[in-house]
């Protein structure tokens, strides 16, 4: 007991006047950087929430000024369904998302490792070829491409023209992972070469399991761009309803249902649900790949 008497009790400096001013000063600093922050979310959450919530409300009340549904109409998903054609549309945009998407890495991937580790006479004006494809835009050459694939080759009423061009490579994604292989040390290329690779094994066994970010994040883009397409189904595959997309179909569902918002926005939140859970669930490799961070380690 006398020991715990005598123990010396650690008596609290007092704070200083500059000090809570400090401390006052980081707090407003925090609440302001968060405040920004929570209404940022806020602006890009709250349409979301607009439409899932009129996806529950009854075809009278979503014309009305109420923003929370009276009754939670959860039905309207399943008369969504019931679509004549939606479930078509699923399938027709999955292999159109799916395939093209594998096509496009397959085939870029290869461009863009010629371009960022290979040597040769011509290779700058390549890259700039590549570069100007990409500002070019689609509109520009529809005319005849159409007429390539509809009157010579009488693919009109399908996805195949837009899904065949995919296997070819695409500007924008070799020109991505071309920028991403640029940040591999040629060390790794060298160091593979004297074991006694080719060149066809150092891409396959080095070069694309370093490269995964960068993957991901080509990937990840095909996926949205053609998950999200309107353009391209609209010129090819608008006189064969049996060939058309969410996104395409998405809009006659509209036109057949005038007055029944609730059931358009249950559509329209079919068709974002798919894409908003990809990027949630690879938004880690997604972000590292476009950021461009090289190889760790």
């Amino acid at each position: 007991m006398a020991q715990v008497l005598d123990k010396p009790v650690e008596l609290k400096e007092p704070v200083t006047p500059a000090e809570r001013t400090a401390r006052r000063r980081a707090l407003l600093e925090w609440i302001a950087v968060h405040s920004l922050g929570i209404a940022a979310a806020l602006f890009f959450v709250l349409p979301f929430v607009f439409v899932f919530l009129t996806s529950l409300m009854s075809d009278t009340q979503a014309l009305s000024r109420d923003l929370i549904p009276h009754t939670w109409e959860w039905a309207n998903y399943k008369k969504v369904f019931d679509t004549p054609g939606f479930l078509t549309w699923w399938k027709n945009t999955l292999i159109y998302a799916g395939l093209g998407t594998v096509l496009t890495v397959v085939s870029s991937i290869p461009v863009a490792y010629a371009l960022a580790k290979f040597r040769f006479r011509g290779r700058n004006l390549a890259l700039m070829l590549v570069i100007s494809m990409m500002m070019l835009p689609p509109q520009v050459v529809i005319i005849p491409m159409y007429l390539f694939w509809a009157k010579q080759l009488g693919l009109s009423g399908t996805l195949w023209p837009l899904i065949v061009p995919m296997a070819f490579g695409d500007a924008f994604s070799i020109f991505l992972l071309r920028q991403f292989l640029t940040t591999i040390p040629n060390e790794y290329v060298d160091a593979a070469k004297v074991d006694g690779c080719g060149d066809l094994r150092t891409l396959l066994k080095v070069i694309v399991p370093m490269a995964k970010p960068g993957i991901a994040a080509v990937a990840l883009f095909q996926f949205f761009y053609a998950w999200n397409d309107y353009f391209g189904p609209q010129i090819y595959a608008s006189e064969n309803p049996g060939a058309w997309t969410l996104s395409y179909g998405l809009e006659s569902f509209k036109g057949a249902h005038h007055t029944d918002w609730n059931l358009t926005m249950a559509a329209t939140v079919l068709v974002m649900a798919p894409v908003i859970l990809v990027f949630f669930f690879a938004q880690k490799a997604f972000v590292e790949g476009v950021t461009l961070t090289g190889v760790k380690g």
